[in-house]
This record gives C-alpha cells, structure tokens and sequence, in this order.
C-alpha cells in the first residue's frame, strides 16, 4: 500500500515509521525540514504538499500533524498547521484517489467548542469526514509521552512528568484524559491500515491501546 504521511517528524509520526518499516508498505514522507527514519522523505513547503501527493497517488493518507498556541505563536499560526495544512493535504489525497485518511487529533476535540485549541481540532475532523472517504479514522489521544528532542513544549513536558500520577486518578469514563504512549499511538495507526471496513471511526485511549496491542 501507498502511503503519505505528513507529522513525520514529531512524537507520533517518527514512531509510526518505524513501525510501517515493517510491514513492507510504501511509505512517503512530506515534511518541512531534513529528517532521517523510513520512507522516501520529500522536503517541500507545505504549500508545495498537495502537488507531490497528486504526483504520489496514495493509497492512503496519515496525519500525525499537530502544534499548540504557544509554539505557533497565534492563533492564525496554529489554524494554518492544525487545520488548513491537515485539510489541504487530505484533501489532495482524495482528489488523487486515496481510499483511507487516518488522522490524530485530540481527546476533547469538539467543533462547537469554547476552547480555540478543541474547537480547531474538531473542525478539523468534520472538514475531513465531509472529503467522502471510504474509510476515515481519528483517534483522540490524551497527553502524548515521548522525547520531543528540541521541542520546547513545557507544559506538556510538565504534564507528562506528571502523569503517571493523574493516570491512577483517572479511571473509568476517564481514561480517556490519561497521558498515552507516543509510541502505542503509532502502533494503534499501523494496525488500523491493515483493517478493512469503511465508515468513519473515532478512537480514544482506551481502543488506542487495545489497537495496539492486537
């Protein structure tokens, strides 16, 4: 299967890699910056995205793409990567034939909600779902663990470092606030595009763990 992948380069996306190294998929990789890991790597603009994935024809498109308010700067920056960037490239995937879109978004995602954060994510989804494919799946994770190496994200740095002990307060209909493995979220998408089915598919930790582990 042809796959393009854009967030290579962050927790998520350099896990999944790794992960599809293994199963003998043909992985191609849009990223911004020179990066090593699986696949061909193209290095372009973002805006130069769509015109590589019309030539690439994908089977199947994956986002692990994902900043905050405090990285981007504004928010205008953090719409331009959370959504215009995400819909864009799923957008040129369908047009050029892609069947399956798997994105990762965020626990909390909601389109009517008060917080920008969520309330970008959750357009972002439904902006998806509207591109008709065949098969779409989002998952939803809590708090991302992993070593960001040179990403300065305190407050997640903070919150992972924190986690192991709000993860034993958060339980039940909980759970799906806890802080999850960047790596177990790259082996739950490497699982979920060798299933069949169609439809659209929402995941939270708890599938994102059984996923992984299947």
């Amino acid at each position: 299967m042809r796959v393009a992948l854009i967030g290579a380069t962050g927790l998520v996306g350099a896990a999944l890699g790794e992960c599809l190294a293994a199963t003998g998929d043909d992985l191609h990789r849009l990223q911004r910056r020179e990066g090593g890991g699986a696949g061909q790597v193209h290095v372009a603009d973002p805006g130069a995205w769509p015109e590589i994935v019309s030539r690439l024809r994908p089977d199947a498109a994956i986002s692990t793409l994902g900043t905050t308010l405090k990285v981007a700067g504004s928010r205008a920056a953090f719409h331009a990567v959370d959504f215009d960037m995400v819909v864009d490239f799923a957008r040129a995937a369908r047009a050029a034939g892609a069947t399956r879109m798997i994105a990762v978004s965020s626990v909390g995602a909601d389109a009517g909600a008060c917080a920008f954060y969520l309330r970008t994510k959750g357009e972002m989804e439904a902006a998806l779902t509207a591109l008709g494919f065949e098969r779409l799946d989002i998952l939803r994770p809590g708090l991302l663990r992993g070593d960001r190496r040179g990403d300065h994200r305190t407050g997640e740095r903070i919150g992972a470092m924190l986690s192991p002990l709000l993860n034993l307060l958060l339980q039940g209909s909980l759970d799906r606030f806890r802080a999850i493995d960047a790596e177990v979220v790259a082996q739950a998408i490497a699982k979920l595009l060798a299933l069949q089915g169609s439809g659209a598919h929402i995941h939270h930790n708890r599938k994102i763990r059984r996923l992984a582990a299947a």
